[in-house]
């Protein structure tokens, strides 16, 4: 996807949003297939937010940086935020994985995560097609993920304060 991003033509651009699509949906069915099956491993929930974040982080970044005819960039403020979110969970996940502790993705990231796919399908397709503008689309999702990116951001903190609470009460303390 990268690849083709490095291409404004709008094959390119249908093509990424292609890849895109399929790596979305074998993501969804891995995880409902190891969820169904009950073979969801501690390993798998690590994995899988973090292939997912650079999933779309990559793609993020990259039409953030392209010159598209027809539309202005996307905001480089947007993609910034998304990305901040992405790497404080990423950082508090990592430190409580280092007490023993996996925090899960909450269904509130998976929201974040459709809402996400939804822009980033829009932003890649990018020129209008069958009366639909894929990029203003793209945006308007983009701005509510980001939204719900911040909300799930704050909800991690909290969980992630609440255990801290919980471990300092129980007379437990955190690594160094």
């Amino acid at each position: 996807m990268v690849y083709l991003l490095t291409f404004s033509d709008p094959l390119s651009g249908i093509s990424a949003a292609f890849l895109f699509l399929v790596a979305s949906l074998t993501d969804y069915f891995d995880g409902y297939l190891a969820r169904r099956h009950q073979t969801v491993s501690n390993l798998g929930k690590i994995l899988d937010p973090l292939a997912d974040k650079l999933m779309i982080v990559a793609v993020l970044i990259m039409v953030a940086a392209m010159d598209r005819p027809g539309q202005p960039s996307v905001p480089a403020w947007l993609v910034v935020v998304i990305v901040a979110r992405e790497v404080g969970v990423t950082i508090i996940r990592g430190i409580a994985l280092t007490e023993g502790v996996v925090m899960e993705a909450e269904d509130l990231g998976k929201y974040k995560f459709i809402l996400q796919a939804f822009a980033i399908f829009g932003l890649l397709v990018h020129y209008p097609y069958w009366g639909v503008d894929f990029y203003v689309a793209g945006i308007y999702f983009l701005l509510l993920a980001a939204a719900v990116a911040l909300w799930s951001g704050v909800n991690y903190h909290v969980k992630f304060f609440r255990l801290l609470q919980q471990r300092a009460s129980a007379g437990k303390r955190w690594s160094n």
